[in-house]
């Protein structure tokens, strides 16, 4: 399938791949093309961004998570019907999940999915140097795929002369690649605040005036058609047909959905979009609440997932919606299944501690208290297996069989991003770095309840959510006897 579009990548994390990527699609939106994001890795916020400030659909792309024909399987499906997709790039573009390895960058996303890329330079305080450094992006790997050029923070007055010398120096070496535009210095292009859980109404509203300023720009700045252009002449990409579990999907959709209660506010925000899609399929209707606001739990709810998000910061008005917590710790110990994630898993604490060491009481389902540490737990992509010789108990399941989440041999993916830590991490599972090297215990898989801090990736393997979807629906039938 032949999908036009580009990835936006850089040397290094702080060179303006954010900023770049939506000032460009709010421009191409002005044009009135109908534009689809992505993300390379597991990040939420830039998803988050895209949908909420441009209102673009977006996905995470991640070779970790994803095998490399699923990827190009997930990708062709959202693409399908956009004139255009934009993929931001992750830190560095030859940086993958290693030192020394390129595997999961951006670099290896470009290469699966034939995308051409936009590499983007802060050319501040520097001049020849940028053909060097442009050289050896180019030749690090003979795919690079590398087939224009933004320059970030160059004046109008300096552009001409920088565009010129670049694409004469790299001529010199037989590289080809134009130099479309650039992105002036301006306040339009500073997005300090991309945290979408902390901002306000009025502050989305100007997140969102702020980006039309920044396409604005851009079409003036940038050659807009030479990159359409470049988009347009993307190869084909080729996918094997790929076994899915199509059967049990069908299975579950001839049956009566059953509702399953998410969280959804500023505390909790944080949600693959691929994992909503596979519940979906399992046949659960997702049904939006907010711990902040709202009292009760939605009407004939089976299930409820508690995703990622900011929890720490909203400790006092979480705590003070104690009706909502005291059904929430009934049910769950009455068995209604509950997958719980980072945020989430801090929320069914006994207690949270905020970083200014205020303890709040929250939903007691966790016996301990979650506290912050001042640095990043437990970081990066994790396996996730079932603790060896550990059994599933559940003395309040309601279950009519028992179905455990994981079984032995079997694991998933995963990633953790955390900066507080609990007295009670669970010891159930086990998860273990990609290369082997590290492992610890963690998550508290008991009868009804998943509860950890790892962020769970669940097409690497949908039984999980086939299980889970399971568990609601025999929850539905035994409250409809």
């Amino acid at each position: 399938m032949k999908i036009p579009g580009i990835l936006i990548a850089a040397p290094a994390s702080g060179s303006g791949k954010t900023a770049v990527s939506c000032a460009l699609m709010a421009a191409l939106q002005a044009r009135g093309l109908k534009v689809r994001a992505c993300k390379c890795g597991p990040d939420y916020i830039d998803p988050m961004f895209h949908r909420e400030v441009l209102g673009v659909d977006s996905r995470n792309l991640d070779l970790f998570f994803s095998e490399p024909d699923e990827l190009r399987r997930e990708f062709i499906c959202h693409a399908s019907g956009a004139d255009i997709v934009v993929t931001e790039g992750v830190m560095g573009y030859y940086d993958g999940r290693g030192m020394d390895t390129d595997a999961g960058s951006s670099y290896d996303v470009a290469r699966t999915l034939n995308l051409p890329v936009i590499l983007v330079i802060n050319c501040r305080g520097a001049a020849l140097s940028l053909a060097a450094l442009v050289r050896g992006m180019a030749e690090f790997r003979a795919d690079s795929n590398i087939c224009g050029i933004l320059l970030n923070r160059v004046s109008k007055m300096l552009y001409p002369r920088l565009k010129a010398m670049l694409e004469q120096e790299l001529g010199k070496y037989g590289h080809k690649i134009p130099v479309l535009g650039y992105v002036p210095e301006d306040d339009a292009f500073r997005l300090e605040s991309r945290h979408l859980g902390l901002v306000t109404p009025q502050e989305l509203t100007d997140l969102r005036e702020q980006t039309e300023r920044a396409g604005n720009i851009l079409t003036e700045s940038v050659d807009l058609e030479q990159l359409l252009k470049i988009a347009g002449e993307a190869p084909e990409i080729e996918t094997a047909e790929i076994e899915t579990a199509g059967s049990e999907v069908h299975r579950k959709k001839q049956e009566r959905y059953a509702r399953i209660a998410i969280a959804r506010d500023e505390a909790f925000c944080f949600y693959y979009k691929a994992n909503l899609g596979i519940l979906e399929e399992a046949g659960l209707e997702l049904v939006p609440f907010s711990p902040l606001r709202d009292e009760k739990l939605p009407e004939n709810t089976s299930g409820l997932i508690l995703g990622g998000g900011y929890p720490e910061l909203y400790g006092e008005r979480l705590s003070a919606n104690r009706t909502l917590l005291a059904e929430i710790r009934e049910r769950l110990e009455a068995g209604l299944p509950c997958i719980a994630e980072c945020g989430g898993f801090m929320y069914l604490h006994e207690e949270m501690e905020d970083k200014n060491g205020n303890t709040y009481p929250m939903a007691g389902v966790i016996k301990g208290r979650t506290y912050p540490t001042g640095r990043l737990v437990r970081f990066g992509y994790v396996n996730i297996a079932a603790a060896p010789g550990k059994e599933e108990e559940s003395a309040v399941s309601r279950s009519t069989e028992k179905k455990a989440y994981l079984r032995p041999g079997e694991q998933i993916r995963g990633h953790e991003f955390h900066y507080w830590d609990s007295t009670d991490c669970g010891n159930d599972c086990v998860a273990t770095k990609p290369d082997g090297k590290r492992k610890w215990e963690c998550i508290h898989m008991n009868g009804n309840l998943f509860a950890g801090y790892p962020h769970l990736y669940l097409p690497s393997m949908p039984e999980f959510a086939y299980r889970f979807s399971d568990r609601c629906r025999d929850w539905m039938r035994e409250e409809i006897k």
